[in-house]
């Protein structure tokens, strides 16, 4: 079982990212469209995070639960393991993702729609509980989006939400983007350590800005064994992602160098070809006054 710490707050969507996605194109469809191949990237973590988010969010059996930003359900499927008879709602701006998710996750007290978290249909306080996993980054306007989730969750409700540790402790990531920049310093303005969110305390101090109260953040680590590397670099060739969509502009022989310098990195000392990679989110946890 891997090592675990936690910090975190329930509301979640995948959505632009300011000057980050600048740097794409300022495009965030490649980046996030194809649910299938979301899932070979990044559901493996997901699935592993989830569970954890859930615990830290005290989740309670019945309560009226939101998953802010569902992606393709990860989120979702951890809250009904923990809340079988609860009410859960996710929603999602990617079309593919929701009906990816309402494929394999829906039932009578599930459902997922197409929704903006900076902008969202419920009434004020209509949630008891409102989650978000990995996506607060993507949101352009972040604040609004907390603002809202504060607002869809009544008082003395909980508002919960987790990112990966991009500096340091995402280490899949961080490798990826030590050796691209390596190979070619201009990839810099693209490494996902520039991200608004990914160091201890910025998620605490935006929730305090946005006036909730008992704020909590912790560091939250999961593990991931890679069979082989081809188990580890196949999915960045998908599009998925900053990363994904990084790899995807590269020509045939930076793609083909890039490919390499990983592997030697990875492979380094692990005889039978496996390895197992850390990855570590920051988590943090609000209550509505």
């Amino acid at each position: 079982m891997p090592t675990m710490q936690v910090a975190v707050v329930v509301s979640v969507v995948f959505v632009g990212c300011g000057v980050f996605l600048t740097a794409f194109g300022g495009n965030q469809a490649p980046m996030f469209s194809e649910a299938e191949a979301y899932e070979r990237f990044m559901g493996r973590w997901s699935r592993e995070l989830a569970p954890l988010l859930v615990r830290f969010a005290a989740v309670r059996d019945g309560e009226a639960l939101l998953d802010v930003g569902c992606g393709t359900g990860a989120l979702t499927a951890a809250l009904a393991s923990a809340a079988p008879t609860s009410r859960i709602v996710g929603i999602d701006p990617s079309p593919r993702y929701v009906a990816f998710a309402q494929a394999r996750h829906g039932n009578s007290l599930i459902r997922f729609e197409v929704g903006d978290a900076q902008q969202m249909r419920f009434d004020d306080g209509a949630f008891d509980r409102a989650v978000s996993l990995l996506v607060l980054n993507f949101v352009p306007d972040a604040a609004k989006a907390v603002d809202e989730m504060k607002r869809v969750t009544r008082r003395g409700g909980i508002v919960v939400a987790a990112v990966w540790d991009y500096a340091e402790g995402m280490e899949m990531l961080r490798a990826f983007w030590d050796e691209a920049i390596a190979l070619k310093p201009t990839s810099d303005a693209r490494d996902e350590r520039h991200m608004p969110f990914c160091r201890r305390d910025q998620l605490a101090s935006l929730w305090r800005g946005r006036g909730l109260h008992a704020v909590v953040e912790e560091g939250l680590t999961i593990q991931t064994r890679f069979t082989s590397f081809d188990d580890y670099w196949r999915p960045f060739l998908e599009g998925q992602g900053p990363a994904g969509a990084y790899v995807a502009a590269l020509s045939e022989q930076e793609r083909e160098e890039l490919k390499r310098r990983l592997e030697r990195r990875l492979l380094s000392g692990h005889t039978d070809g496996s390895f197992v990679l850390n990855a570590r989110a920051w988590a943090v946890r609000g209550v509505v006054p």
